[in-house]
C-alpha cells in the first residue's frame, strides 16, 4: 500500500485526496519509482479542474514530473534497473499515469537519470520546463546568437528555463512581468531587460531596448487578448510561440502585424515532441549538456510543501505568486 493523490471529480485544488492504494507493479514497458520529490505544473491544475487537452477517468491521478529511486522494473524494461536515481519526462497521458504519490509506475521512454549534482527537488523540476523551452526556441524557433527573446511569464519555471536556454544561446533575454516586485529577482536569474506590464508600454519598451528592431522570438503561454500587444513587439519576420491556455478569453489572430511584419504565428504542444523518439532524444541531449556545464539550472520556488498540503500547493500554483518551479517533497 502507498499513499497516493487521487480525485473523484473534477473542480478545485479541494478534490485532491490522498488516498492508501495497493499500487499495482510495473507492467510490460513500465519503471516503478520511490518517490522522493514531485513537481507541479499548470497542466495539472488544468487537468484537475477538467479544462485541460485530455479528460481525467476517475477515479483519476495525475502528475508529469517526480524525482526518485527505481523500486523495480516492468517485462522489456532493460535501460534501468533497482537503485538508479531517475525522474519523469512528460511523454504520457494524465488518464493513464501519475506522478503525485509515494510511488509511481511510468513508461520506461519517460524516464531518465538526472545529474548527480542536482538534488530531488531539482531532479523533479527539469523535463517540462526546459523541453517545453527547448521546443519554442530551439527546435521551432531555431534561435541564433545575437537575436532577442521576449519572454512573458517570466517568472514561472517554463518562462525562467526559456531565459537561461536565450542567454546559453548568446540571445537578449527580455522578461516580461505583471507585477514590479519580481523584478529584480528577474534580473538575478538573467534577464538582459525586465519589463513591468503594469507599469510600462511592452512594446515602446522592447522596441528601445532592441535598437528599434522588436523581439526576434515571442514566447508566451498566456494567449488571449493580450496578444495584439506581443505582435506589436515583434521584429520583422519574427516568430511567437504561444504554449499555453493562461487567457480563457479568445485568442485573435494578430492579422495586421502579421501582414506587415511577416510575423510567424505558432501554438504548440510539449507532447508534439516528447512522443516522438527522434525530437525527445534531442531535447534531452540539449537539456542534460546544459545541466551538467551549469548554464542550465532549475529554480525552486523557496515555498515548502509536503504530499499532505497538495491541494495547498495547488492554490499557490493558482496564485501566480510563485517564482520558479513549486516542489512537493515526499
Amino acid at each position: 500500500m502507498a499513499r497516493v493523490v487521487r480525485f473523484h471529480q473534477t473542480g478545485g485544488p479541494e478534490v485532491l485526496k490522498i488516498e492508501e492504494v495497493d499500487v499495482a507493479p510495473p507492467g510490460q514497458g513500465d519503471v516503478r519509482i520511490k518517490v522522493q520529490a514531485v513537481g507541479l505544473n499548470r497542466a495539472e491544475c488544468m487537468f484537475r479542474a477538467g479544462q485541460y487537452l485530455e479528460a481525467p477517468q476517475f477515479p483519476s491521478s495525475l502528475g508529469y514530473e517526480c524525482s526518485g529511486v527505481v523500486e523495480s522494473v516492468g517485462a522489456g524494461v532493460t535501460d534501468f534497473k533497482a537503485g538508479d536515481r531517475v525522474s519523469s519526462i512528460p511523454a504520457f497521458s494524465m488518464a493513464q499515469y501519475g506522478s503525485y504519490g509515494e510511488v509511481a509506475n511510468m513508461p520506461a521512454h519517460a524516464v531518465t537519470t538526472y545529474p548527480a549534482n542536482l538534488s530531488a527537488g531539482q531532479g523533479a523540476a527539469i523535463w517540462m520546463q526546459y523541453i517545453t523551452a527547448w521546443c519554442g526556441l530551439v527546435e521551432l524557433g531555431r534561435l541564433k546568437e545575437g537575436q532577442a527573446v521576449l519572454v512573458t511569464a517570466a517568472s514561472s519555471s517554463v518562462g525562467l528555463a526559456a531565459l537561461q536556454i536565450a542567454k546559453a544561446c548568446g540571445a537578449m533575454a527580455i522578461a516580461a512581468t505583471r507585477k514590479p516586485d519580481k523584478k529584480a529577482k528577474l534580473l538575478i536569474a538573467g534577464a538582459d531587460h525586465v519589463v513591468v506590464t503594469e507599469q510600462e508600454d511592452l512594446a515602446v519598451r522592447v522596441m528601445a531596448v532592441t535598437g528599434g528592431k522588436g523581439a526576434n522570438i515571442i514566447f508566451d503561454p498566456v494567449s488571449g487578448p493580450y496578444v495584439d500587444t506581443l505582435a506589436q513587439a515583434a521584429a520583422h519576420d519574427a516568430k511567437m510561440f504561444i504554449y499555453g491556455l493562461l487567457d480563457a478569453r479568445p485568442t485573435p489572430f494578430p492579422l495586421y502585424a502579421s501582414f506587415q511584419k511577416g510575423l510567424w504565428v505558432r501554438a504548440f504542444a510539449l507532447f508534439e515532441f516528447t512522443m516522438q523518439a527522434a525530437s525527445l532524444s534531442r531535447a534531452k541531449e540539449f537539456v542534460l549538456s546544459g545541466l551538467a556545464s551549469g548554464v542550465l539550472k532549475p529554480i525552486i520556488d523557496p515555498a515548502a510543501f509536503t504530499l499532505d498540503r497538495i491541494a495547498d500547493a495547488h492554490r499557490y500554483m493558482e496564485s501566480n505568486n510563485q517564482f520558479g518551479k513549486i516542489v512537493v517533497r515526499v
